[in-house]
């Protein structure tokens, strides 16, 4: 797929597409909500950008991981959030407005925060191979598929607000749709690859998602927040944006072969938000009922 139509064209206008949708769904309230109820979302945001990365290094080095997959899994976790975890929320019947809050503010910080954390990955993984990376350009690329296209969705919002909120289930449906596509060709491109190293990543990416969904309970835990912001920490810090991972592998790097973390990511990713809607079905009985800070 090296240099195709789908990585140069389609790939990046989908995902630009996916940002617009996520645009569409954010108000100026949403940002506001910083200054307002400032704890939650510092707390999600620093499980994001922080501990998720870290817990990715963790297992790359715990589990011994080959520098492919170690470099596929870091990426992975440098792209927090995403429109995926909106619908979980949303099926969990989560603190939606803080998922969308944190989902916005994760997706600006990553303009910053994902360029690092890629250099990091091609310095310490992938030393002594040929990678085409610049911090400059894919900060560039990066704000161009994602912050325009938010913006654009926001500024719709404002003015065609009945239209932007009767197609928020096709943006949903279409997300979904895609990454589906997308990771069946990732995983039948590198079938070969993939059935030598499949338990392996396999496991780091279940670990990955399981532990992260689990750190977000704990941090709900630690300071105190109720079951439902508790609920919507876990699946904002333990659902990663596959679909992003895919482009940054394919499309910036122009390494398919890294794309098979987010690949497998895609299917076990299911798998602790299944857990959390589950829980969600248990008796609402809160963590601190003293919390206020729903949305």
């Amino acid at each position: 797929m090296e240099g195709t139509t789908l990585t140069e064209i389609i790939l990046p206008a989908a995902i630009a597409l996916i940002m617009f949708g996520m645009g569409l769904s954010l108000t100026t309230q949403d940002f506001y909500r910083l200054f307002r109820w400032p704890k939650p979302i510092a707390v999600g945001l620093a499980g994001q950008i922080i501990l998720l990365p870290l817990l990715a290094y963790l297992l790359c080095i715990t589990l011994d991981l080959s520098p492919i997959m170690a470099a596929g899994l870091m990426i992975l976790s440098a792209c927090p959030g995403g429109t995926m975890s909106n619908v979980i929320s949303q099926l969990a019947r989560a603190n939606l407005a803080l998922s969308v809050t944190l989902t916005g503010f994760s997706t600006l910080i990553c303009l910053v925060s994902t360029p690092l954390i890629i250099q990091f990955v091609v310095s310490h993984f992938l030393g002594e191979q040929q990678v085409s990376f610049s911090i400059a350009s894919v900060s560039a690329s990066l704000s161009a598929i994602t912050l325009i296209p938010i913006s654009l969705g926001m500024l719709v919002r404002n003015y065609f607000t009945e239209w932007a909120i009767t197609s928020d289930t096709f943006f949903r449906r279409f997300s979904a749709l895609f990454m589906a596509i997308m990771i069946a060709l990732i995983l039948w491109q590198e079938r070969a690859s993939l059935s030598r190293s499949f338990n392996d990543m396999f496991l780091a990416c279940l670990l990955l998602n399981l532990i992260s969904m689990t750190m977000g309970i704990i941090l709900a835990r630690v300071f105190a927040f109720n079951k439902v912001d508790a609920m919507t920490l876990s699946i904002e810090v333990g659902i990663q944006n596959a679909t992003l991972a895919i482009l940054i592998a394919m499309t910036f790097l122009q390494r398919p072969d890294l794309a098979v973390a987010a690949g497998v990511y895609g299917i076990t990713m299911y798998i602790g938000g299944a857990f959390i809607v589950f829980w969600s079905k248990w008796p609402a009985e809160t963590l601190n009922q003293s919390s206020k800070h729903r949305a």
